[in-house]
């Protein structure tokens, strides 16, 4: 899914008008435009920052309701839902920055090396444990490949070299990131 400009800023200012619906500032609850690529489903992360921290972040790697509906599911979930963070305060909206990262079709990899970090998101499953990582974080985070598998790993609640065992599967995708700090966005 290719979006310009002022699409991006559409979905930017709707998280952010809607947040502010959700946590009482406003009694006005934001509505998209007719946009047809609205109603494709695709997946999803609405991700928040504090301060260039991560304060939330929550999506759907696949897409099962239409990006219309999603948006806001995310945005709400990101701010009340992530278990990592209390939920978001009504005095901390101003100091959020919203990012947000639509997400190409999964595919499958049958090797680590076709695996490009900052480039791809990666999905690692063993059984029935799975974790993602958005194309974003290992440039983020200064990881390569290695690096980026072994705490993709642990994030799935394996040991660290978990990626390195035959019966791991690894899906990629890639994604267009934006966010209210982008010029171009």
């Amino acid at each position: 899914m290719i979006l310009d400009h002022h699409v991006k800023q559409e979905l930017l200012k709707a998280v952010r008008s809607y947040l502010s619906y959700k946590l009482g500032i406003s009694d006005t609850k934001p509505v998209l435009s007719e946009n047809p690529l609205y109603n494709q489903k695709t997946g999803i992360f609405v991700t928040l920052h504090r301060n260039q921290e991560l304060r939330g972040c929550i999506g759907h790697i696949m897409g099962h309701i239409p990006l219309k509906e999603a948006l806001f599911e995310m945005a709400e979930a990101a701010a009340f839902s992530d278990p990592r963070f209390p939920p978001l305060s009504r005095n901390e909206l101003q100091d959020i920055s919203i990012e947000i990262s639509i997400l190409s079709e999964l595919i499958p990899v049958d090797s680590i090396d076709k695996i490009i970090p900052g480039q791809h998101g990666v999905v690692l499953k063993q059984g029935f444990r799975q974790a993602v990582f958005l194309p974003q974080v290992a440039p983020e985070q200064g990881w390569d490949r290695d690096e980026m598998l072994t705490h993709l790993s642990m994030k799935a609640g394996l040991k660290p070299q978990a990626y390195l065992d035959k019966n791991t599967e690894f899906f990629v995708f890639t994604a267009d990131v934006f966010s209210e700090e982008d010029d171009h966005a």
